[in-house]
Order: structure tokens, then C-alpha cells, then sequence
């Protein structure tokens, strides 16, 4: 490129700046002359126009395009619901199901019932900053990180070679042999959800200690008085009072739950029985190169997320109306 050609470049930059300029210092003196009303409504669309353009065109657009080659072949063919029938028919994509489901009703349940014990015993208890900070941890790691750390947990060596694996290096000292974790279906799959659950209790823990908190203290002194335990102050005080954040807590890992691909990815590939849902639309988008499988799983996790959130919006709306 030459001194001319760069020169130009700049102008037309320039240039192009200062039209920028004018038009929204034009659309900005025409907002001020309308009437208040016609003003308000001028000024709001002005504000919320940059973020619906790039929800149209990271989002949406991308949404339609998916949905519509949910029913296309690898060359773009229409083919019906032959994807969805593969889906529903394989044995690889039921395991992959399967597996989905298996991670969605352990992970919120176990994860949420651990935050909320640990919380509630940690309650203004000495050195409740520490044992929340360590609890949470977890969850500021990425899950690449965690699936990398817990990898060398369930690492395999042969019989008498040393043993990097903590869990292997338990059952040698046991007298047992090692073995091969990750290797070995059903139980490499609860062993992956772990990870899961070991990332996700810190947030449950800290949403949780923050909502008990708020729970009046003359509600539970008054509890006390009536001569209730701490059970029965516990299931009926302190779980009413935080039945909000409870729901936010188990739709929130919920939804992670059903995108989690980076453990999974992280530690087995998908291989051995381990695969959910969010790796196989990888697997076969960008691996098998069948992009129409692949949208047809991305649909199929849009379609479970949806009722989640739908729900937690009610919740929170009703709440809002009770307040």
C-alpha cells in the first residue's frame, strides 16, 4: 500500500466518522424539538436500538438458522424429522440422553441440598468469610480447570507402576488394584458429575447464605419462643423465607447442567459411555460433520432449557406481586 493509498484510507475514515456523527447529532435535535411524550418513546428506542440490532444478529438470526437446518442433511436437503428420528432411535444418541438426564436430576439436587446444609451451619458461625471463600473456590475455576484437576484424581497407571491418580493410589495402599475410572460405564459418568457438583455448591452456598440472612431475626426468635428445635425453625422459617432464592439457585445450575461440555470434553471426549447432550451437538456439527444432527440436538436443549426458565420467571414474578 502506498503513501496515497494509506492517506486515502484515513480520509474515508474520517469521513465516514463524521457522517456517523451527524446522524445521530441530527436524530438527537429532532428527539429534543417533539413533544415529551413522542420524546420518551424517541429517546427509549434510541437506547434499547444497539442491543436489539445485537440480539437480531447474535442471537435470533442465528436461532432461525439453526432451527431450519434441524431438518436439513449434511447438503443442506430437506429431510423432515429424520434427524430427531436418529436422535430418539440410536443407541449412541439414547445414551447421550440418557446421560443428560442423569446429570439434570443430580447435579441441582445434590449440589443445592449441600450449599443450603453447609450455609445454614456456617450461619454467623467464627470464620464464616473462610469457610465460604474456601466452599466457593471451585466455582471461580473454569471448567476446563476443574476437569483437568479431577483428571489427575481419576488417573489410571498400570499395576505396579506408581500411581498419580489419588483414588487409585487409595486402593493400592487398600491392596487393591488400580482402575480404570473414566474407562468404566455407568460409574465414569457419576464420577464426571462430581466435578460438576464440586463447582456448583460454592454458588449455591454463597446465593443461599445471602438469602438466609435476610430471613428476619425476629422470625426466628419467635420460633424459639414458641419452643420449636432447630429442625422445625429450619423447615418452617428458613426454608419460606428463601424459597426464592432456592428456586433462582436450582434453575440457574439447572440450566449449566444442561450446556455442560466442557467437563466432558475435558476428561473423556464423550468417549466410554460419557457423552451428554451439548458434546454430541459438537461431536456431530463439527466431528461426524453432520451439522443437521447437531442443530437437531442444539434444538432439543433449547426446547429443555425453555420450561426452566419459564418457570423461574413465574416464581419470581409472583414473589414480586406478593411483596
Amino acid at each position: 500500500m502506498t503513501t496515497a493509498d494509506l492517506i486515502g484510507k484515513i480520509v474515508q475514515l474520517v469521513a465516514g466518522i463524521a457522517v456517523f456523527v451527524a446522524v445521530i447529532g441530527l436524530i438527537l435535535f429532532f428527539i429534543d424539538k417533539a413533544p415529551k411524550r413522542g420524546r420518551d418513546v424517541l429517546q427509549l428506542l434510541l437506547f434499547l436500538l444497539p442491543a436489539v440490532i445485537l440480539l437480531a444478529v447474535g442471537l435470533v438470526y442465528p436461532a432461525i438458522l439453526t432451527a431450519v437446518a434441524a431438518f436439513a442433511n449434511r447438503a443442506g436437503e430437506f429431510v423432515g424429522f429424520d434427524n430427531f428420528v436418529w436422535m430418539f432411535t440410536q443407541p449412541e444418541a439414547l445414551i447421550t440422553l440418557r446421560n443428560t438426564v442423569i446429570w439434570v436430576l443430580l447435579v441441582p439436587t445434590i449440589s443445592t441440598i449441600i450449599g443450603l446444609a453447609y450455609a445454614n451451619f456456617i450461619d454467623r458461625s467464627r470464620g464464616e468469610r473462610i469457610y465460604k471463600s474456601l466452599i466457593f473456590m471451585p466455582f471461580a475455576i473454569s471448567f476446563v480447570g476443574a476437569g483437568i484437576i479431577w483428571k489427575f484424581v481419576y488417573e489410571f497407571r498400570p499395576a505396579g507402576r506408581d500411581q498419580i491418580g489419588l483414588l487409585n493410589q487409595i486402593l493400592v495402599w487398600l491392596g487393591q488394584e488400580p482402575v480404570l475410572w473414566l474407562q468404566s460405564p455407568p460409574a465414569n459418568t457419576l464420577l464426571l458429575i462430581v466435578v460438576m457438583i464440586w463447582v456448583q455448591t460454592g454458588f449455591a452456598v454463597v446465593v443461599l447464605s445471602a438469602a438466609i440472612k435476610g430471613i428476619p431475626a425476629e422470625q426466628l426468635e419467635a420460633a424459639e419462643l414458641d419452643g420449636t428445635n432447630g429442625w422445625q425453625r429450619f423447615t418452617n422459617v428458613t426454608l419460606p423465607g428463601i424459597r426464592g432464592a432456592l428456586v433462582v439457585v436450582v434453575t440457574t445450575i439447572s440450566i449449566a447442567t444442561l450446556k455442560v461440555f466442557d467437563i466432558v470434553r475435558t476428561m473423556t471426549g464423550g468417549n466410554f459411555e460419557t457423552s451428554v447432550v451439548a458434546n454430541e451437538m459438537y461431536t456431530q456439527a463439527f466431528r461426524a460433520l453432520e451439522p443437521g444432527r447437531g442443530s437437531a440436538l442444539a434444538l432439543v436443549l433449547f426446547v429443555l432449557v425453555l420450561p426452566i426458565v419459564v418457570y423461574n420467571v413465574r416464581v419470581l414474578r409472583q414473589q414480586k406481586e406478593i411483596r
